[in-house]
């Protein structure tokens, strides 16, 4: 914060530090979403303008991600023309479109004070995950009144799907289990403790899905952390501090295991379910599936999967073909594999910002795997990934060409004796 030198010195308010701080409440807000418009959404038509009225700059690349949205939005609403009727598609559509927004509005957002932003956005994000981890735990044993926050016997914590927040938690347990292997200071104290409350909330989350995804992320920021780093005395830090990270998260397995009741549930969730298995099961309908769309270029409409099949895709890249047609899944497939590719340069090319890429992409990379698994279509947060992974690429192209620039000779500007 700047402070003015001299008697009665005070902070100065800034339109960037206010602008900050809205967007760390905006981003905090995301983890509660029981209620719908919720106060994200709320806060987003406040936030986003705010910005866009201090002015950005747009690099290629994030005009190539713009194009893309607006190709997904444009392609959805075709597929939305045949049943405008039907309140459910509208309102599907519509939402898409305002989510594609956000896309494309933290694509440019990142773009610039790209550091900066990315650390008020991911400390915000981590706090509102620890609230909801820990609002989950307590409601699942039954504490503080928050029994009605457990659906299906699975913590759900202020979310709708118990899916949803365990997947939730996965960008938080990225952020905090960075800080535990190469941070310093007190701050890995209140790392370990957050650790612990994210992991407990996963758990009781019961979603296989976010199971899985937590331990890729473990691994990917273990690897990364250890192979991207050239000192040798943060290496064995780096081992030292992932053994701990493990041993907490086997303290609170342990912990939770110890009771019969979870024990058995867990093994029961830790085995393919009915609903998986079968030719009209989860898998089942999305390779039945795949002979329709094939015929059908213009898709089945928004939501009108489950009208032939009695269940949702439960997979986003079958669910862009079957909402959004041909245009709508290639483009999807499109935005995803160049996302990839982004994503993987970014974590393994030196640069000031692979640091934070190493926890925005692998939280990413682990949600678009969930993908083929279940639908992530409106989970908010992968919008604000993306945005983050496309923000820094097109600051990490800026940072390239200002260093070729100072190592380039001024015409003109030679001198001889």
């Amino acid at each position: 914060m700047t402070l003015q030198i001299g008697a009665g010195a005070r902070p100065r308010v800034t339109y960037q530090k206010l602008l900050d701080a809205l967007f760390a409440v905006f981003v905090f807000s995301g983890f509660i979403a029981f209620i719908e418009p919720s106060p994200y959404d709320g806060l987003a038509f406040i936030a986003f303008p705010a910005w866009l009225l201090g002015g950005f700059r747009i690099r290629r690349v994030q005009l190539v991600a713009v194009l893309l949205w607006c190709v997904l939005t444009i392609a959805g609403f075709a597929g939305l023309m045949l049943y405008l009727n039907d309140p459910d598609a509208r309102n599907y559509q519509f939402t898409s479109l305002y989510l594609y927004f956000t896309a494309i509005c933290y694509t440019l957002f990142f773009g610039e004070r790209s550091l900066e932003r990315a650390e008020i956005c991911l400390k915000a994000y981590t706090l509102g995950a620890v609230v909801a981890a820990t609002i989950g735990v307590l409601g699942y044993f039954g504490y503080a009144g928050l029994s009605g926050t457990v659906l299906y016997e699975r913590a759900a914590s202020t979310f709708k799907d118990p899916n949803v927040y365990g997947s939730y938690m996965i960008l938080g347990i990225a952020y905090v289990v960075q800080d535990l292997l190469i941070g310093s200071g007190w701050r890995r104290i209140v790392s370990l403790l957050a650790l612990g409350i994210l992991m407990a909330g996963v758990f009781v989350s019961f979603s296989r899905g976010s199971w899985g995804a937590t331990l890729l992320v473990f691994v990917m920021i273990t690897v990364l952390s250890y192979t991207t780093c050239n000192n040798s005395a943060t290496r064995r830090r780096i081992v030292i501090m992932s053994a701990i990270v493990f041993g907490v998260v086997a303290l609170v397995l342990l912990f939770v295991l110890s009771q019969h009741d979870i024990r058995e549930f867990f093994y029961q969730r830790a085995v393919l379910q009915t609903y998986d298995e079968g030719e009209t099961g989860r898998f089942g309908n999305q390779l039945r599936s795949i002979p329709m769309l094939l015929d059908h270029p213009e898709g089945l409409g928004p939501l009108r999967f489950r009208q032939h099949f009695g269940l949702e895709p439960h997979n986003s890249y079958v669910g862009a073909f079957a909402n959004s047609g041909w245009l709508g899944g290639f483009t999807w497939i499109f935005i995803v594999s160049s996302t990839v590719v982004l994503g993987f340069r970014l974590i393994s090319v030196p640069s000031p910002y692979r640091r934070l890429a190493q926890v925005a992409w692998p939280a990413l990379f682990a949600i678009i795997l969930q993908a083929f698994q279940i639908d992530i279509d409106h989970w908010r947060q992968i919008f604000l990934l993306f945005g983050m992974v496309w923000g820094f690429e097109a600051a990490r192209q800026r940072s390239m060409e200002r260093a070729r620039n100072l190592e380039r000779p001024v015409r003109g500007s030679e001198t001889y004796d």
